[in-house]
This record gives structure tokens, C-alpha cells and sequence, in this order.
């Protein structure tokens, strides 16, 4: 008989999110893009969305400047501030301002030029599969349940 899987509890309180571990992820295509975070989503068995409370400290950078073709994506800023990269375009944000990445999306990332930490609730959306490029570093990244592999645009053939 298989064993029964334990329900995680839909709540996290403020107590219990303050105590989580953070984990620290930099970009395998940015070593500037170094995310602090807690995947809350994960604590309470999120399968279809991914939530994680980001942090960004200062001179650190989100991701590498990318788009998305198959997930979406949204941030919330909580604390801090930051500069937003969306279509080529820079923003000043802060406490308040929302960012919302439909599929497909504008290429988009954020920096942290400032002297405190950047704090922001990101969520998105977790497909089977993605597609995400990279225009500045000219790659692709095919994601299937949960790999990714990544090509140079130019070793992309197309038909």
C-alpha cells in the first residue's frame, strides 16, 4: 500500500515566513543576478503556481533580461527600491508598484541600484512547458517538466 501524502497547510503566518530559510540562486547567464528567496508557494503545496518573496540586495540584479512564451508572471514590490527593464524601457519602483508579464511577454528584468534591499512578492505561472529567451546573451531556453536546455540563437534551426 502506497503512503498517504501528507497535506501541507494552506496558511504560512508572518511568524512562520520570517523563520523559513532563504534560498540563494544566481543565473546560470548573469552572474550580477543574485535572488534571495522563500518559495511560499512550495510551503503550501502550490503545484500550478510558483510564489516566492524575492529579495535583491544592492548592486544585485533579478535575472538576465529575458521573455517568456508559454508562463506568466507577476511582481509586487514590498520594500525597497529598484530600476524595472521592460521592452527596452527602464522604471523607477517602489513600495506599491505592480508588474504583470502576460504570455507571451515584453523581455523584462530588474536591478537594484540602490543602497537597501529590493523586496518583492513574485508569482507565476509553472507550465509542463516554456519557452524563454535571452536576446542580450542571444539564447534560448526550452523548458519540459522542469528542465530546462538552453541553445545560442544561432544553433536554433528553423524550418
Amino acid at each position: 500500500m502506497a503512503a498517504k501524502k501528507r497535506k501541507l497547510a494552506p496558511l504560512l503566518s508572518a511568524t512562520a515566513i520570517a523563520s523559513m530559510p532563504e534560498t540563494r540562486r544566481v543565473h546560470v547567464l548573469n552572474k550580477r543576478a543574485i535572488r534571495n528567496y522563500k518559495a511560499l508557494g512550495d510551503a503550501v503545496g502550490l503545484r500550478d503556481m510558483g510564489v516566492h518573496l524575492v529579495r535583491i540586495n544592492p548592486g544585485d540584479e533579478s535575472t538576465e533580461y529575458h521573455t517568456h512564451y508559454c508562463d506568466e508572471e507577476f511582481v509586487f514590490v514590498l520594500e525597497g527600491r529598484g530600476v524595472t527593464e521592460i521592452g527596452g524601457r527602464k522604471h523607477k519602483i517602489g513600495p506599491g508598484d505592480f508588474m504583470g508579464f502576460t504570455a507571451p511577454s515584453e523581455p523584462h528584468a530588474i536591478s537594484n541600484p540602490y543602497n537597501e534591499p529590493l523586496v518583492y512578492l513574485l508569482g507565476g505561472t509553472r507550465k509542463a512547458i516554456d519557452i524563454s529567451e535571452y536576446p542580450r546573451s542571444r539564447k534560448r531556453a526550452y523548458k519540459f517538466d522542469g528542465k530546462r536546455h538552453t541553445v545560442k540563437f544561432e544553433d536554433v534551426e528553423e524550418r
